[in-house]
């Protein structure tokens, strides 16, 4: 079997089998099929797509290219979230907690963010303490032990996709809807889960801009989970606005812990409540969704969900009392932008509110780029909120006087202020099982 013959068939649009998709990946990781084929492979893919059944085994071949966790041992129906990125998106960490208390363990592995989007690993990092790496061992035990644990991923897990996903960054076939799914899928396998939820984001903050787009790559992934024997559901939620208020790390730690407390923006938890029931659906502990959210509504209400997110934290070295207290560091340069006139706010753009909050010192330019954990910004007003001429609309905080002079030459330009409310569509547009 050569690579060339098979860049050249799927190029003329025919379908690859299973043994020589497998022998594309494995020869990838290995090293005896070189980037510049790899490459023509993407590209074939990009402009010629793939069958169903073919992106299913790309994603198989994916997922077993690495270590694999064997969550079994468990006991109970393990069910996974994956979130395609958003500004503002919290719901990883208001979700494990409430889905934990109502009895499905939550063992999820999450990543760090790179440019407008913020990562569930870097929001963690944000209180003192906090262990985000973990022995396989020390995870599984934890679960075990409270129902919930959420680490870096480790190393090994999926080489294929980090190699193939470096190569698709530098040779435009990122946007390829195969190899997004199975990128994201694969994951999710490796990671060991038997149903998957996955928040299919749409919109200026979203990697998807149109709703048919994420329609697109919604129905791809869930055909894969079919194929490969995973209940797979998909939630299609709007991400034109931010989600909730606060954009940075610290910053939406606080506003989860304020969630979890009854305290939190009903846009986030209206979310988080749509994605946890069917979380609960694909654990197999309630057959309707309905029922799935009174099920995570009365665990905030008793504050079983907020005790499990303070067990969570204190499990892995965090200082949970400083989440509590509201003692987690913000970055100290602070500036509010007030409103002109007086009205109703209009709509932001949820992309320009993440590139704002990354100029401010949240998030990364590029892997290797710091950031500051205390950095990013509050929506004071949201959209469609009257505001009175001279309150707060936004509220910055930059890590260094720069960056909050920056910051504000961004913002200036984000706030508008109208006679008449906005109509804003609604947060969850559809659901595909």
């Amino acid at each position: 079997m050569r690579m060339v013959d098979l860049i050249e068939k799927k190029r003329e649009g025919e379908p690859l089998s299973k043994r020589e998709i497998r022998f594309i990946i494995d020869g990838y990781v290995q090293g005896t099929i070189p980037d510049y084929q790899m490459a023509a492979w993407a590209m074939a893919v990009y402009f010629r797509g793939m069958l169903p059944q073919e992106t299913a085994e790309l994603t198989l071949a994916m997922a077993q290219s690495g270590d694999q966790l064997d969550l079994s041992t468990l006991g109970k129906r393990f069910v996974d979230k994956h979130s395609t990125g958003g500004v503002g998106d919290k719901t990883t960490l208001l979700l494990g907690p409430m889905v934990a208390a109502c009895g499905v363990p939550v063992a999820k592995m999450s990543g760090r963010g790179l440019g407008h989007t913020g990562g569930t690993i870097d929001k963690l990092c944000s209180v003192p303490g906090f262990r985000v790496e973990l022995s396989r061992e020390d995870f599984l035990a934890q679960v075990k032990k409270i129902g919930l644990s959420v680490m870096a991923q480790t190393g090994n897990l999926v080489p294929a996709d980090k190699k193939l996903y470096a190569l698709r960054d530098v040779t435009a076939t990122v946007s390829s809807i195969p190899l997004i799914a199975s990128s994201v899928m694969s994951k999710k396998i490796a990671a060991g889960a038997q149903g998957i939820v996955l928040d299919v984001k749409y919109g200026s903050g979203a990697f998807m801009k149109t709703l048919e787009e994420a329609r697109v790559l919604a129905k791809t992934m869930v055909d894969i989970g079919k194929e490969l024997g995973r209940q797979t559901i998909a939630v299609l939620s709007n991400m034109n606005q931010p989600l909730g208020r606060a954009v940075g790390n610290s910053i939406e730690v606080l506003e989860v812990a304020d969630a979890l407390q009854g305290k939190g923006p009903q846009d986030l938890i209206e979310v988080s409540l749509e994605l946890g029931a069917w979380m609960l659906v694909a654990g197999e502990v309630v057959s309707d969704v309905e029922v799935g959210k009174e099920r995570l509504r009365k665990s905030l209400e008793s504050g079983t969900a907020w005790d499990k997110f303070l067990a969570f934290l204190s499990e892995q070295g965090g200082d949970a009392q400083a989440v509590a207290n509201r003692r987690l560091r913000v970055a100290p340069w602070n500036l509010p932008i007030l409103a002109q006139e007086t009205g109703y706010v209009q709509p932001f753009d949820a992309h320009r509110i993440g590139i704002l909050a990354m100029t401010l010192g949240a998030g990364r330019v590029t892997k290797e780029s710091s950031i500051d954990l205390g950095a990013g910004v509050v929506l004071a007003k949201k959209a469609g909120e009257w505001v009175e001429a001279g309150e707060p609309i936004l509220q910055l905080y930059g890590r260094d006087k720069g960056s909050l002079a920056e910051g504000l030459q961004l913002a200036q330009f984000l706030v508008t202020v109208g006679s008449e409310a906005p109509v804003l569509p609604p947060l969850i547009e559809e659901i595909i099982r």
